[in-house]
């Protein structure tokens, strides 16, 4: 059975050799990869998965998203394989900015992250492929070929999630709000005190969100926000 691309007790780059520099490869057919994690150990197995293939090469390795820009406007690599949660930019900012620049950059999201909420941005933002950290190698690589070739990769399990929660109604902005200082642990006075808004239009809030949600308690409430990634606790 085939390894899985992260597990806390094998490291990414057990076993694997780097790529080949950019300039073995000039001249080639090859799909041109950028990654960009700030997990150091993520991406040297990344890249030494890739550079195993014959039909690929690693362009680029970044640490940030804003680094990831940079890096693509000087390689305009074929596939950019983007982490979701990146300090300095995210991914769904990187992507952004990329995607200002050439509208049919392909990009693929690599992310331990798949709530509703998370599946959502990278898809609104333009990704092309959703690939989770614990998918398996023929996974990952079967998806930078897929977006290669501008085709789109994301498993039906993560589109039957997003389909599941654009269904329902959405939150607003001020009930976002709340819920966030709910999961927090604040009572509903603490809550109207933060936002210097009543404990009564708290609790209107809060019947508001316990419809869209379809839960009975605050608790059941975070519990299905965190799922959601409307939360992060």
């Amino acid at each position: 059975m085939t390894s899985p691309l992260k597990s806390p007790s094998r490291p990414l780059t057990a076993g694997l050799p780097r790529p080949r520099s950019e300039g073995e490869h000039q001249g080639s057919n090859k799909v041109r990869v950028l990654i960009a994690d700030d997990h150091v150990t993520v991406t040297a197995g990344l890249a030494s998965i890739i550079g195993l293939q014959p039909d690929m090469v690693v362009v680029a390795e970044a640490a940030n998203g804003r680094q990831a820009v940079d890096l693509w406007r000087k390689h305009r690599p074929d596939v950019a394989l983007l982490d979701l949660r990146m300090p300095v930019l995210d991914g769904v900012g990187a992507m952004a900015d990329i995607r200002l620049e050439d509208p049919s950059a392909r990009v693929i999201v690599l992310t331990t992250f798949d709530t509703d909420n998370e599946i959502y941005r990278a898809i609104k933002a333009g990704a092309k492929g959703y690939v989770l950290k614990d998918a398996r190698r023929e996974e990952l690589l079967d998806s930078i070929r897929r977006v290669s070739r501008g085709e789109t990769s994301i498993p039906p399990a993560l589109l039957e999630k997003l389909a599941a929660g654009v269904g329902s109604e959405p939150l607003t902005g001020r009930e976002l709000d709340v819920l966030t200082l709910l999961a927090r642990g604040k009572s509903n006075k603490q809550i109207g005190a933060s936002l210097y808004i009543s404990e009564t239009t708290v609790k209107a809030h809060l019947r508001g969100i316990f419809t869209k949600l379809s839960v009975l308690s605050r608790t059941e409430a975070i519990a299905v926000a965190s799922r959601r990634g409307l939360v992060r606790l």
